[in-house]
């Protein structure tokens, strides 16, 4: 039974996300911005969201969405969440489906990562270029800050820089917060996941998957803050919150 539930949804995965992601492989290097974004467009909005429901029916996968403070939230915000894993991306994306989100990412995420990579750099996602300095790295997320301020945009920053292998929260760094939040002079959104890490180990992610009840909250909203002082403040609290939040769900 388990072998044969695998095999269906090895199956909807390549009828809904493999033949879109070849697309847009074959024609990012050779066609325009614009075909690419109606691509990811499509991934995101249509085969993310039937996927979740297939593996909902296939391998108990839960979406626990939290939509306290949903409605308080302001027009243009940055997100801070903790991260876990590659599924953070879509999950936001369908967490905030009325909103135009975007992503702080590593440069190895935009180079052969299928789905991942494509989606990154056709729509001006914020790759840090691992070349060239923290002064490059600063300009960067600079001028993310005034794109996604220009552009309606809701960026979306991981403090921790890097997913956590077992859930456990990482340090917070400031600079890249910081610079995005100098830039854009946005509201605040502290966010909280959990569960993703339980699906990192790529070669059982079938296995793992089952019965994962992948759960999303907004923790606290923040006026835009205007001192250096107020950044570092919201991050070292809003690590509190994420801390006080993954044990309350984990007793």
């Amino acid at each position: 039974m388990v072998f044969i539930t695998n095999i269906a949804t090895i199956a909807a995965c390549v009828c809904l996300l493999a033949w879109p992601a070849l697309l847009n492989i074959i024609f990012y290097p050779f066609s325009s911005k614009k075909i690419c974004v109606k691509i990811s467009d499509y991934i995101v909005h249509r085969s993310a969201p039937l996927l979740f429901k297939v593996l909902k029916v296939y391998k108990h996968f839960k979406l626990s969405y939290s939509k306290e403070n949903y409605d308080k939230l302001p027009k243009q915000f940055i997100v801070i969440s903790n991260h876990q894993s590659l599924m953070d991306i879509p999950i936001f994306m369908t967490f905030f489906p009325d909103r135009d989100v975007r992503f702080v990412a590593k440069e190895e995420l935009g180079r052969h990562v299928p789905l991942i990579s494509e989606m990154l750099r056709s729509h001006d996602h914020c790759v840090i270029p691992r070349k060239g300095g923290a002064g490059k790295a600063m300009r960067t997320l600079e001028a993310f800050g005034q794109r996604v301020l220009e552009r309606n945009q809701i960026p979306i920053i991981f403090p921790e820089g890097t997913r956590s292998k077992d859930g456990e929260l990482l340090n917070f760094y400031s600079a890249g917060f910081r610079k995005i939040s100098d830039s854009s002079h946005l509201p605040v959104v502290v966010c909280c996941l959990d569960n993703g890490y339980k699906i990192n180990d790529f070669m059982h992610v079938l296995e793992n998957i089952s019965n994962i009840d992948y759960k999303v909250k907004i923790l606290k909203i923040y006026d835009a803050p205007e001192t250096k002082e107020d950044q570092v403040k919201i991050l070292e609290e809003s690590r509190e919150l994420m801390q006080k939040q993954l044990e309350a769900w984990r007793r």
